[in-house]
């Protein structure tokens, strides 16, 4: 069965935050877009560890019964990027994550979670 939305969210988090994941922000979308019910954004240090966030992240939806529907990125370009429907993920290199600014660019969402 799969996971409320919300639940899913925080699943995301605590798998980002296992793999060590940086500057890890869920917002609550939901009055400020009409395509996703939350964001959750981090970063990573290394192409490496990107990646390992990105298939932790799918490995732990997954087995709770929500896979992802869609798939964008590359770990050379320095953004990966997971589609759940109400949930995106977004997994950053620092310097695409300051380049990007989506923090700044939802700025109106409500935060949830941040983790430094």
């Amino acid at each position: 069965m799969a996971l409320e939305t919300i639940e899913a969210a925080r699943k995301a988090v605590e798998a980002a935050s296992d793999k060590q994941a940086n500057n890890i922000v869920l917002l609550d979308t939901r009055s400020v877009c009409t395509f996703a019910d939350y964001f959750l954004i981090c970063s990573g240090e290394s192409e490496k560890q990107i990646k390992t966030i990105y298939d932790e992240i799918e490995h732990v939806l997954k087995k709770a019964g929500n896979p992802a529907c869609y798939r964008e990125g590359s770990t050379d370009s320095g953004w990966l990027l997971l589609d759940y429907g109400d949930l995106i993920v977004h997994i950053f290199a620092p310097a695409e994550r300051e380049y990007y600014q989506l923090d700044e660019l939802w700025s109106e969402a409500a935060p949830i979670i941040r983790i430094q």
